[in-house]
């Protein structure tokens, strides 16, 4: 997999951290209110942001690891299943869902359609159920002070029920490898770091412009557009070649 293949990915990951304001938008927002100077530094307030962004950064890398130990799973189980009879059927049923999934995320993130919703609700049955093994966890990590508790806070924020997630996932199948599952789901994540570090930074001032309708619907249609592209590549067969450096999904 390379470099052009994964920009569309990375855009989806760009355009769809709207999503993540709400999601994780308080966590890291906590993060670096817990930030503190260290004793007798020249320069408080440059001090207090440089910690603030070590915890953020460290925060986002733990939630990057754990999409990128997903995305591995992913692909690793479609490059077995590449053994299996019949196997071209499946993984043409799988980039037709991968691509609906995207459509459904376009909505989603316009707030034209919730049905990415209930795939989330359905993780959190499984979420609720971890709980008295997470829960726990969680509790120690925080306040969230050093990095190393960001980090480790943020590796178990990763798997937190996420529809984006789960339909950049589906993507993730068709990648063939573990290594192209883990890049593929890397890319996303670097998509997603420019918002969160600024959230991190900024707060509520990011949250409430990253909310306004027209942001949401622009990033929306973006990601829409990915997939619509994506099926008519489906429904076409062969397609220009601009189509193809546009498509997040390998064709089967």
């Amino acid at each position: 997999m390379n470099g052009a293949q994964l920009l569309p990915v990375f855009v989806v990951g760009l355009a769809g951290s709207i999503h993540c304001v709400g999601m994780c938008g308080g966590i890291v927002t906590a993060m670096s209110a817990a930030s503190r100077p260290p004793p007798r530094a020249v320069i408080p307030i440059v001090a207090a942001r440089a910690d603030a962004l070590s915890h953020v950064l460290a925060y986002n890398a733990g939630r990057i690891g754990s999409y990128m130990i997903a995305g591995a799973l992913a692909g690793g189980l479609a490059g077995g299943a590449r053994n299996l009879a019949a196997v071209a059927g499946v993984q043409m049923s799988f980039y037709w869902l991968a691509n609906l999934m995207l459509v459904a995320l376009g909505l989603y993130l316009m707030n034209a359609w919730r049905g990415l919703a209930v795939l989330e609700q359905g993780g959190r049955v499984l979420w609720q159920r971890a709980q008295p093994v997470i829960g726990p966890a969680m509790k120690t990590l925080m306040p969230a002070d050093t990095a190393p508790k960001s980090f480790a806070l943020g590796a178990l924020w990763g798997w937190l029920p996420c529809g984006m997630v789960y339909s950049v996932l589906t993507t993730a199948l068709l990648s063939g490898s573990a290594a192209d599952g883990a890049a593929l789901m890397l890319a996303f994540g670097l998509g997603t770091l420019p918002m969160l570090t600024g959230l991190g930074l900024l707060g509520a001032r990011l949250q409430k412009a990253m909310q306004r309708r027209p942001v949401r619907i622009a990033c929306g249609l973006l990601v829409l557009a990915f997939g619509v592209i994506g099926l008519a590549r489906a429904a076409g067969g062969v397609t220009p070649e601009w189509m193809e450096m546009l498509c997040l999904t390998p064709h089967p």
